[in-house]
């Protein structure tokens, strides 16, 4: 039993032995990890530049390009497709209201314009008429003075004849009694009547 009792306390020996050895063993592996690698061992230049990073730079750019394409494309383009969109049709409209204005203005001044060509006819008409009015009117007084005229002068050619008439016949009277009177006192003998009328008639048809 004694024996048996040395024999497990050699063996508890050998294992803490052991555990001692692996546990200098693990401590030279971590120094052994943490040892600093000389500068010489690293490649020399700039990261970027040296070649055998060319591919996963590439790779990088291509991803870096794509999710910059899809962003772009996704949120991007379309917030300015749509502020486009609405620049086009704000400009659209301000086009439209301007035509529509010039339509307006166009429409206003031709309304003026037919306005202003029917009052300068209207003018013109009622100035034709005023005119023709007055002429006639004119022509109306004219005519009546020139009938007052003619119904003067006929009367007054009538009031001519009358008194010349009636002035023959006193002539007659008085030559024929002129007449009986001077052959009366040349012969002594007063003539008939009758032969001193005819005798002055003769005379002043002569």
């Amino acid at each position: 039993m004694a024996e048996n009792h040395s024999t497990g306390t050699l063996s508890t020996g050998s294992l803490a032995t052991g555990s001692l050895a692996t546990g200098s063993l693990a401590t030279g592996s971590l120094a052994t990890g943490t040892e600093a690698t000389p500068p010489s061992e690293h490649g020399g230049g700039f990261p970027p530049f040296q070649k055998d990073t060319f591919g996963s730079q590439l790779l990088w750019l291509a991803i870096f390009f794509v999710a910059l394409y899809l962003i772009a494309s996704k949120l991007v383009l379309p917030r300015v497709g749509s502020i486009i969109a609405d620049r086009r049709k704000r400009i659209s409209g301000d086009l439209d209201e301007a035509a529509r204005m010039k339509d307006t203005a166009d429409a206003a001044i031709a309304s003026y314009e037919k306005a202003l060509a029917d009052a300068r006819a209207r003018a013109q008409a009622i100035a034709a008429e005023t005119r023709d009015k007055i002429n006639a009117e004119a022509d109306a007084r004219r005519k009546a003075v020139e009938a007052s005229l003619h119904a003067k002068l006929t009367a007054a050619e009538q009031t001519i004849a009358a008194t010349r008439t009636a002035a023959m016949a006193n002539v007659q009277g008085i030559a024929r009694e002129a007449a009986v009177a001077i052959v009366a006192r040349l012969t002594g003998k007063a003539p008939s009547e009758a032969a001193a009328t005819a005798a002055v008639k003769a005379a002043l048809d002569r």
